[in-house]
């Protein structure tokens, strides 16, 4: 255990239940989903006197019981689940059950103490959700669609038709939504002003960005391209140079701002338009010169929004 006196409980979060383990003081429980497990975990905390919670984000399970005990004000510590595999792993730990992990969390929260986690605004969380929402419905309409390029039965074509229509009407509604919670959140509505102020980027971008990446303006420029997943990283061993590729990140964040960053590196956008055409004049691959720009623009909003600055293409522009 890490040299401190905080009591610290790792909880591992299932459907049906939770498994909570204090390795300090070797206590172990389960305690069932709902509002009676919910108050059973507050208690035994409580009595064991735990200063901090630590779970891993599991598809949303894990709301729920964050939101109860931070309600009964306990700190609580949501962490990437692959680096907590990553330091089972690392540590020899190679089975796995409800058990093992919520020991497992608890020993990487006592490790790394002071290790990075989601930082907690439910505001940030509904748009998320929503932004979130409105691209599985996207995509769900794409599947549509491409099915209807093959040869199918008139009636599945109408039945794919209606759907389609019932489905351009979902979206258009979570498209208003998405507008409605930034312009209610001052601080949403701000960042807003700030990203959209860049030529190709528009309210979606802006969302996704505010949803998805809260700490620009507060991180280095270098931090806020390996949160995006636009960072790369070294493969070098001795003499031998390896190539550098881009790991990790926020791959839902990067996704949905790829098309946005082609649209702007090679329309929209004279900074990087200029950017992009140089790398590809020397000689790099359209994805690789396309990720670069992603980068460059991830970093340049990070530095408008830490000043409170609108686009401004003089700043930016090529030396």
């Amino acid at each position: 255990m890490a040299q401190n006196s905080r009591v610290v409980v790792g909880i591992d979060v299932a459907k049906d239940k939770v498994d909570a383990c204090i390795r300090s003081l070797s206590q172990r429980q389960a305690f069932p989903s709902g509002a009676k497990g919910r108050r059973k975990l507050v208690a035994w905390l409580r009595k064991h006197k735990v200063d901090r919670a630590v779970m891993e984000a599991s598809g949303g399970y894990e709301r729920d019981w964050a939101k109860a005990l931070r309600e009964a004000c306990f700190a609580v510590r949501i962490v990437d689940p692959r680096r907590v595999r990553n330091f089972a792993r690392s540590a020899g730990r190679l089975a796995k059950n409800d058990t093992i992990d919520a020991d497992t969390i608890a020993w990487f929260a006592e490790t790394f103490e002071d290790a990075p986690s989601q930082i907690h605004d439910a505001a940030r969380e509904e748009l998320a959700a929503l932004v979130k929402a409105r691209k599985a419905v996207i995509d769900l309409k794409t599947r549509l669609q491409s099915q209807n390029e093959h040869a199918v039965p008139g009636a599945v074509q109408k039945a794919h038709a209606r759907v389609l229509k019932g489905l351009d009407a979902e979206i258009a509604k979570l498209e208003d939504a998405i507008v409605v919670t930034v312009k209610a959140t001052p601080a949403f509505a701000a960042r807003a002003e700030i990203i959209e102020s860049v030529p190709g980027l528009a309210e979606t971008a802006s969302a996704v960005l505010i949803a998805g990446l809260p700490e620009l303006g507060t991180v280095r420029e270098e931090i806020a391209a390996a949160l995006l997943g636009a960072a790369p990283y070294d493969d070098d061993s001795g003499k031998r140079r390896g190539e550098r590729h881009i790991k990790g990140g926020r791959r839902w964040v990067r996704n949905a701002l790829y098309m946005p960053c082609l649209g702007a590196a090679t329309q929209n956008n004279p900074v990087l338009k200029a950017f992009y055409q140089r790398l590809i004049a020397k000689g790099k691959e359209p994805k690789v010169a396309l990720i670069a720009c992603m980068r460059k623009l991830i970093v340049i909003l990070n530095t408008m929004i830490a000043r409170g600055e609108k686009w401004d293409p003089s700043r930016y522009a090529l030396r």
